[in-house]
């Protein structure tokens, strides 16, 4: 005999089901509040087709995700402080940084205070992430001598596509070989 399947879920079920997803997503994924919010509106909303109402499904998701919250699963403030320390790490850009911390749906409030704790920390970080991507990517003061002037637009458009503006981009690429050098090795 084959069971039925078409039984309505109470509320407490399908929050209690949302909560179970959404544990499984924080703990492989580590998501900023807004990605885990839209992760649970596309599975439900696909899901249940056309059988309930969108407003029903995010109240719901917005319970649980206030729930989570509250236990400290997920940390909006603990999310942007990571993602802009392991951004850092790998040379990218304060814009860089800014614009993929508000595309995650991280709020403005914590956007400005995580830039600005960079800036504490950092007064020229843009500077000094602009001298990794060059070691990166052996641009700029990492080429040899005699291709410098060759691939100057070339180079000066690569900073400028990661984010660093043009008197950062220009201050980079006046920088002697062996002023490059020893700021490397510092860091």
């Amino acid at each position: 005999m084959i069971p039925i399947r078409n039984k309505k879920k109470t509320l407490q079920v399908t929050v209690e089901e949302m909560r179970s997803f959404a544990l499984a997503y924080v703990e492989k994924y580590a998501p900023s509040q807004q990605q885990l919010k839209t992760y649970l509106l596309k599975k439900y909303i696909r899901a249940s087709a056309m059988k309930v109402k969108k407003q029903d499904v995010t109240n719901l998701i917005d319970i649980v995700l206030s729930d989570l919250e509250k236990n400290k699963f997920i940390n909006d403030k603990f999310y942007s402080e990571s993602k802009a320390k392991s951004m850092i790490q790998r040379g990218n850009s304060i814009n860089k940084i800014r614009n993929y911390l508000i595309g995650k749906g991280i709020k403005n409030e914590l956007v400005k205070e995580t830039i600005l704790k960079i800036q504490d920390n950092n007064s020229d970080q843009d500077f000094f992430s602009a001298l990794k991507i060059c070691k990166k990517k052996r641009i700029g003061p990492a080429r040899t001598e005699d291709n410098r002037q060759l691939f100057y637009k070339k180079d000066i458009s690569l900073l400028a596509r990661n984010g660093f503006d043009f008197e950062t981009s220009k201050k980079i690429m006046e920088l002697e070989k062996d002023d490059y050098l020893k700021i490397i090795k510092l860091l």
